[in-house]
């Protein structure tokens, strides 16, 4: 089976928002978390999902599916104090719906701009080599410093990738890795890194340039224009964005 993690239990400081999380922003009436969801619901590959949610918000969300008629959603948990201990806390969730070879794709729920293509190709890769991650060429210079006036190096642009979502494995795979951060004291900002640490091969699947993480307030009307111009067709050159 193929399972959707999506974590949503971050409370969203840097928006700046006064009333309600990043993930329950609204575009034309819609949450952000709903039009991240969707993409997994509508997807024939994904069995099952579990979202990992602020706790005072899960009945909201709950509701919210019977709203837009989502089905596939099995579970809503609560999230812990970061990312990493929200997906631990989905992983752990997930262990009585998970067989070891089974497939979870960790993704944002800020991050509502994915496509088809893109679940499919983590999917299969993570079938094939156990793990997937979603990168996307980085268009800027980067450079590696120690501190604001040392330069320790400034590696080829075509070498720097950025590292997005969805990031699928299989689940004994992660959960171990999770399972063992959490024994050693590693706190991580994404599985990838995790996978970093502890000298995991990793395998890559090409993202799309229009898969923002929505965190600053530009992000949520970046999000907006790019969505506006996907449904009116306003822009030439869109699926390659999308």
């Amino acid at each position: 089976m193929n399972h959707a993690l999506i974590f949503a239990g971050g409370t969203g400081r840097r928006m700046n928002t006064t009333d309600k999380p990043k993930q329950f922003l609204e575009l034309h009436g819609k949450p952000i978390i709903i039009y991240t969801i969707e993409h997994f619901e509508k997807h024939p590959k994904i069995d099952n999902i579990l979202v990992v949610c602020l706790k005072n918000y899960i009945d909201e969300l709950w509701w919210l599916l019977d709203k837009y008629a989502i089905k596939k959603v099995s579970k809503i948990v609560p999230g812990g104090d970061g990312g990493d201990t929200s997906i631990y806390n989905g992983l752990q969730a997930l262990e009585c719906m998970c067989k070891d070879d089974d497939i979870v794709l960790i993704h944002d729920g800020v991050r509502p701009l994915i496509n088809s293509r893109l679940i499919n190709d983590n999917i299969d890769s993570a079938e094939k080599y156990g793990n997937s991650i979603s990168i996307e060429p980085v268009v800027e210079s980067i450079v590696h410093i120690s501190s604001m006036d040392k330069t320790v190096s400034l590696p080829p642009r075509s070498e720097m990738f950025s590292i997005k979502a969805p990031q699928a494995f299989r689940y004994s795979n992660i959960w171990d890795l999770y399972k063992r951060a959490r024994k050693d004291g590693i706190r991580t900002v994404d599985s990838a890194h995790l996978c970093s640490i502890y000298g995991v091969e990793m395998h890559f699947v090409k993202s799309t340039p229009s898969n923002i993480k929505i965190t600053m307030p530009q992000d949520y009307y970046l999000f907006r224009a790019l969505f506006e111009a996907k449904e009116n067709q306003q822009l030439k050159g869109l699926d390659e964005v999308f």
